[in-house]
């Protein structure tokens, strides 16, 4: 497995002491370097990178603003490198693999590297499984349904509610409550008309706890109820939009509208 890797700092000499450090390790796979917060933006929705070891404090956009600008495509793993220790807690925040302190040390920028391949590996087994019964459910769909949990009487195996500690409370969710769901990183923005609650889980993680038949991805970083979708409306390119109970709009990208179109008429 190569580790293919963006760079992101505004100081040539920190890039430069990172990609000596970084040759130790045969797996990184440097593609590129940025020199500001724009430029990686463009190169990591270009490139798609699995790995982007990012400087916090960078004139315009900082390292934070970056990882909010590639939300909207599925983000690669980042590992905030910075010279002040109180970017730490928001770091972490961000669900970073590690943060790195200027000068980086060798043994840390080690773990921070073990972290990262454990966490592709990771998310390469569960694509896979994904693949796998996507192709199962063309094939043969009543086999698909014994694995996927879909058929009638394996409702009972999905949540009904869902805790969310969030701003120091926990809230108890009914999950038929909940209109839409939006990822952030490792972070799910949880919408259920009248209030909006922040959990710590991936997306993956998430859609394995809904039913299928009532929760459908909809876009790359959101899910939807589709017991709460009150109208569908045309857009360009193939794209629609959602208008659910509560009258927000979510928009569906062209690679999903055939899932949906099954269940939405």
């Amino acid at each position: 497995m190569t580790i293919r890797t963006i760079l992101v700092d505004d100081e040539k000499l920190a890039i430069q002491g990172l990609q000596l450090r970084l040759e130790a390790f045969d797996d990184v796979e440097i593609i590129d370097t940025c020199s500001n917060g724009r430029e990686a933006i463009r190169k990591i929705k270009t490139e798609k990178p699995d790995l982007v070891f990012l400087d916090i404090q960078m004139p315009g956009f900082d390292g934070f603003s970056v990882v909010k600008g590639v939300m909207e495509i599925e983000p690669p793993l980042f590992v905030f490198v910075t010279a002040y220790e109180e970017h730490a807690i928001r770091a972490f925040e961000a669900n970073a693999v590690n943060y790195l302190m200027k000068p980086v040390d060798e043994v840390r920028l080690a773990d921070t590297i073990e972290r990262a391949r454990e966490r592709i590996a990771q998310k390469k087994s569960t694509e896979d499984a994904e693949h796998l019964l996507d192709v199962l459910a063309k094939v043969a769909p009543d086999r698909a349904a014994e694995f996927t949990g879909t058929d009638g009487g394996a409702a009972d195996r999905f949540e009904k509610l869902i805790n969310v500690k969030d701003r120091g409370q926990i809230f108890r969710v009914e999950v038929d409550s909940i209109e839409h769901i939006e990822a952030a990183g490792d972070y799910m923005c949880i919408y259920t008309g009248d209030n909006s609650l922040i959990l710590r889980e991936t997306m993956k993680d998430l859609e394995r706890r809904l039913d299928p038949r009532k929760f459908q991805r909809v876009h790359r970083s959101t899910i939807v109820n589709l017991d709460q979708v009150r109208q569908v409306k045309p857009h360009t390119n193939g794209e629609c939009f959602l208008v659910l109970d509560s009258g927000a709009e979510v928009k569906v990208s062209r690679s999903y509208r055939d899932v949906v179109a099954r269940f939405v008429h």
